[in-house]
């Protein structure tokens, strides 16, 4: 009878051992990418849901082709998947450079992105809306 248990707990310890994280944080990452490129904000909740992660954890360690998520959305139009991801990162995150010392607004203004909405998303965040005047 106690043999049961014990062979439960060791399949399940097996299974957890056993399982590919390389490979499975590969294929997040790729979903993710194809998401954002593809301006899909459900599908981007969803699996950010399912797999228990959170963009503001993630956000600086995921590259789609050597761009943050945020410059992939800036570049593909995925107006709504910016915004999503805008709203849900630290400000300090959005105000802090990137990888080439340009902060997301500096590349977003370099590049020809000034207006739009995930520009105006990051500048409620980051406290450089409209309304901020001397």
């Amino acid at each position: 009878m106690r043999l049961l248990p014990v062979a439960i707990a060791a399949l399940i310890a097996a299974s957890f051992a056993s399982t590919p994280a390389v490979a499975n944080t590969e294929q997040l990452v790729a979903n993710i990418c194809d998401y954002v490129k593809s301006d899909d904000k459900n599908r981007l909740r969803k699996k950010m849901k399912e797999t228990r992660v959170k963009l503001r954890n993630v956000y600086s360690s995921i590259s789609c082709d050597g761009s943050s998520l945020l410059r992939t959305a800036y570049s593909s139009n995925a107006n709504d998947v910016g915004e999503f991801i805008a709203k849900r990162m630290p400000s300090s995150d959005l105000a802090a450079p990137e990888a080439d010392g340009k902060t997301i607004l500096d590349w977003a203004s370099a590049n020809g992105h000034d207006g739009g909405p995930i520009t105006a998303a990051i500048k409620d965040r980051v406290g450089g809306g409209a309304g901020d005047e001397d």
